[in-house]
């Protein structure tokens, strides 16, 4: 099982937009992000997001570079300062490849307690539109790679 952890991508400031949606460099670098993604051919079952525009922004996204816009959910328990345990929880009773598209420091915070048990640690670095593919085999997960948008040269 894999789950593909994606914080939202580049976002307007709130006085420019108050539901801070992507900024068109948001927009352009998410598309590049999700179409090198989709190269993998990576099986997702369902992308959640946390229902704020940028990560749903960046969920349709992705979730068109797979040809899977059915497959975006709104998820409880993604927004910036949530608990990851029930998530945690959640995802390793889980048998399918889950796309989870949120804030810091949840995403931290989650891949923390996936990766160490611990809720106070943040062993990964995210940026914005990065995707992190943790996997677990029987109730150990690990990083099995890193695709950071500084890999991709953004449009401009």
């Amino acid at each position: 099982m894999r789950v593909y952890l994606i914080q939202h991508g580049q976002a307007k400031s709130k006085e420019e937009d108050p539901r801070r949606g992507l900024t068109d460099l948001g927009i352009q670098t998410t598309r590049r992000q999700a179409e090198l993604f989709a190269e993998t051919n990576p099986v997702i079952h369902v992308i959640w997001h946390s229902g704020k525009q940028r990560a749903l922004q960046t969920a349709e996204i992705f979730a068109e570079a797979l040809g899977i816009p059915q497959r975006i959910l709104e998820h409880t328990g993604l927004n910036p300062d949530d608990p990851p345990m029930p998530l945690a929880q959640e995802l390793s009773s889980s048998h399918h490849d889950i796309m989870v598209v949120g804030h810091l420091p949840f995403l931290s915070r989650l891949a923390g307690v996936l990766l160490s048990c611990k809720e106070d640690t943040e062993p990964i670095t995210f940026t914005n539109s990065a995707v992190i593919c943790l996997s677990r085999t029987d109730s150990t997960w690990k990083v099995d790679w890193v695709l950071p948008p500084e890999l991709i040269v953004p449009i401009r």
